[in-house]
């Protein structure tokens, strides 16, 4: 797994990472900022008629609330803007590093849209969800990062999956590499914990997933319509 981002960080500077950085950056960047406003508004509201002190206070704290959601929130958000590029990135991974595979034939790319939207979606409740743990000491935020770990892991190795098998052997790569994709996930999670390092979560995440699949699986598709149950 360490190797897997290595190489994934090696490539931070290909054309085809760019975009869906922007892309996940600006984009989870406006949804951060409106989610501070609507906090900083409904504080206000509920200060309303209140000595003007107060509502300036509320306001102040309702937009502080909002920066620390906006930041334990960033994460889903980018991945869920990113998810659309994860063609674009996986395969820019395979030309660079495993040029002689076949070219990817899995799910309909309505599939594969579909599920990474299915899963920006599913890590942001999972994340609303975990919230509380948070502000736990300790064994709480341990927790939380164990189960955000498992999630991440999951979903990024069967989103890249999707571009070289179904759904069924989605789920088959995933439980075959299920210790190294929640190793995956775990330093994810950390990552994204860190300013500025959490921009790079989506695509080094991708990237990384790709590297896992296709090593962890032994090449599985290096010929057209091979799959993880007749590899061994």
């Amino acid at each position: 797994m360490p190797n897997a981002l290595f190489l994934a960080f090696r490539q931070i500077g290909d054309p085809a990472f760019r975009r869906p950085l922007i892309l996940g950056v600006l984009g989870a960047a406006l949804a951060v900022l409106g989610l501070i406003w609507l906090a900083a508004w409904l504080a206000g509201w509920a200060a309303a008629g209140g000595p003007e002190w107060l509502t300036w206070i509320t306001q102040a704290g309702g937009a502080a609330a909002g920066v620390f959601l906006g930041w334990w929130l960033f994460l889903p958000v980018a991945l869920g803007i990113a998810s659309l590029s994860t063609d674009s990135i996986a395969g820019a991974v395979e030309r660079r590093h495993y040029p002689n595979l076949a070219p990817p034939a899995g799910a309909s790319a309505l599939a594969q849209a579909g599920y990474g939207l299915w899963f920006g979606v599913k890590l942001l409740a999972l994340q609303i969800l975990l919230l509380p743990l948070f502000f736990t000491p300790i064994l709480g935020g341990l927790i939380a990062l164990l189960i955000a770990a498992h999630g991440l892991g999951a979903g990024l190795l069967r989103e890249v999956a999707l571009r070289r098998m179904n759904l069924a052997h989605s789920r088959i790569a995933w439980q075959r590499l299920r210790w190294q994709g929640w190793m995956l996930g775990f330093a994810l999670a950390l990552m994204a914990m860190v300013p500025i390092l959490n921009l790079f979560v989506p695509i080094i995440g991708i990237a990384a997933a790709a590297h896992l699949l296709l090593r962890g699986l032994g090449g599985f598709n290096t010929r057209q319509g091979a799959s993880p149950e007749n590899r061994g």
